[in-house]
């Protein structure tokens, strides 16, 4: 990287640190509200480990990366300096920015790189941001190697063994399987109890000497997720990316309980409605996230009282022996009570050749649990559409009692596309016209060749986060790098490794065109490569939008 573009590197390296604090702050607030029933601990104090987990990876990054080469230069001392004030609210120079590097190396070094990140890894709603805390990783890194301009072999060996260290424990998002939400909800029990048990070995804990900082830690006590507001929660529901079938029941429902509770106030009475639910989709097409806005409606709305989401399974609820099974079950829905029990393959809790008295034992507890607490339950079967006609075919006790159904269709590959960009603007990844066609060839392909398998949402999130991977050992190659190019993927970094290659033999055909839409009147176009991403002008209405994807045609 030039050196005349320190000043540019010192800026990013400045947000890339705001956003990594933000990051995890945002992550414990949003662990807090999701999975409140298994965090012992105040608000406060979780979101403040977080904040003390985001101060001590920034410093092993520094550490591990700047003092590879045993030299602290110049601009690497401007990178510490920025590194501290980020810390601890003070600016150092000179001798005591010196001896603050050494105090925080020592510390460093006797961190596991997993103790800093296990919550994104073990905590289900944080796997999510895998993807952001990767390239706010990478990134960093990069800033600190390439301070001094060019990257030495032994800056980009340790690059490389930093990448290795998050490929190796952060695990990609899995497709559906069973046992996945059980074992999710053991995990994040005791992923939430070994962060604070390593807490104290913490640098941000420890703090630093007051000869050096001269101050206390900054910390934000008061700090605690808010319950969202009915507003808030639908407008969540309403960021989400397609399902406008879904959207529009969801707003239906919570429009018919606002009236509910106007007529309950006048005195009128109520219309008796069973708020229990069939989501019926394949997998990765936002069952679960629409659930969670669900809990989080009811919550606002004063009918269950916490509105939180209690995800489970078959084998979270049905035992391997004799007299286990009833047990297993009352414990889960007594988790989820005042929210959302959420069971997902939920066919699954009856064999389809139905001798299975344990799976039935499962149901039949689950129904008595539904009318006993029908004020404080509200539970979501989840699964493949046929599959779930089935089980509810197979006992008149569930199809009773789940009236609303609501069906998830698979995303388009134009809502895959978009999928895709938002991941994008989250980690502050840019895309050329050619990445934006690769890409849109491909998750066509993928979609047009789907089976019942098909990953949706979720293979998307792979694909991206298989392209900051490939990304990273690119540029790490590269001598000289600008901050562009740290941001930039190229075609060549998106990998669809079960498309064909003659699926993207179109990509030089002069003769490929999108279809793309108006953002104003909706006129459909249609534009070469080279738009993709720029502002075109609409020859109905003459106003200019961005021409982001289109579907090849």
């Amino acid at each position: 990287m030039p050196t005349d573009e320190f000043p540019q590197i010192l800026a990013q390296f400045r947000q890339s640190l705001a956003e990594c604090r933000d990051l995890y702050r945002s992550s414990g607030e949003l662990a807090i509200r999701e999975q409140s029933h298994r965090i012992k601990h105040t608000p406060a104090e979780f979101v403040e480990l977080m904040d003390d987990l985001h101060r001590a990876l920034v410093v092993k990054i520094f550490v591990k990366t700047g003092q590879c080469d045993r030299a602290f230069s110049r601009n690497e001392q401007a990178l510490a300096a920025e590194l501290i004030e980020h810390l601890w609210n003070k600016r150092l120079e000179g001798d005591q920015l010196r001896a603050a590097i050494v105090e925080l190396a020592d510390n460093a070094l006797k961190l596991k790189w997993y103790s800093l990140y296990r919550p994104f890894d073990e905590i289900a709603p944080l796997r999510n941001r895998i993807g952001e805390l990767e390239a706010l990783v990478i990134r960093l890194a990069n800033f600190v190697a390439r301070a001094d301009g060019a990257m030495k072999s032994v800056e980009a060996a340790t690059i490389k063994s930093i990448q290795e260290e998050l490929y190796r424990h952060l695990r990609p998002i899995p497709i559906d399987e069973a046992d996945q939400h059980a074992a999710a909800d053991r995990a994040g029990s005791e992923a939430v109890e070994k962060t604070f048990d390593a807490a104290d070995q913490l640098p941000a804990r420890k703090g630093m000497s007051a000869a050096v900082t001269g101050n206390a830690i900054p910390s934000n006590k008061d700090a605690a997720a808010a319950q969202p507001t009915l507003e808030e929660a639908l407008a969540e529901l309403d960021s989400l990316i397609g399902l406008e079938n879904v959207k529009h029941e969801v707003r239906t429902l919570a429009n018919f309980l606002k009236v509910q509770a106007q007529r309950a106030k006048a005195g009128l009475p109520a219309t008796p409605l069973s708020l229990h639910m069939v989501f019926g989709g394949n997998p990765g097409t936002g069952k679960t996230s629409v659930a969670r806005i669900v809990g989080k409606v009811f919550g606002a709305m004063g009918i269950l009282k916490r509105g939180h989401l209690v995800e489970t399974d078959r084998s979270g609820l049905v035992a391997e022996y004799a007299g286990q099974t009833g047990p297993k079950t009352h414990k889960k829905i007594d988790e989820a009570l005042d929210g959302v029990l959420f069971i997902d393959e939920a066919y699954t809790l009856i064999h389809a050749e139905g001798d299975d008295p344990y799976g039935h034992e499962a149901v039949q507890t689950l129904l008595k649990r539904m009318e006993d607490n029908r004020d404080r339950l509200v539970v979501i079967l989840a699964g493949y559409p046929a599959e779930m006609e089935a089980l509810l075919e197979s006992n008149p006790g569930l199809t009773s009692r789940f009236s609303r159904h609501l069906d998830f269709p698979d995303y388009t590959p134009l809502e895959l596309a978009c999928i895709f960009a938002t991941m994008c603007d989250r980690g502050r990844y840019r895309l050329d016209c050619q990445t934006r066609a690769k890409v849109m060839l491909g998750l066509t392909w993928l979609f047009e060749n789907r089976d019942e398998h098909f990953g949706n949402g979720r293979t998307v999130r792979n694909i991206f986060e298989h392209s900051i991977r490939c990304q990273a050992n690119r540029i790490a190659e590269i001598t000289r790098l600008t901050v562009e190019e740290l941001s930039t993927l190229t075609a060549d970094d998106v990998q669809f490794e079960d498309c064909p290659a003659e699926c993207f033999a179109r990509l030089n055909d002069a003769s490929l065109r999108f279809e793309i839409a108006c953002e104003h009147c909706q006129h459909a176009d249609d534009a070469k490569i080279a738009f993709l991403g720029a502002a075109v002008r609409c020859p109905k209405c003459k106003k200019e939008f961005t021409a982001h994807w289109g579907a090849p045609i």
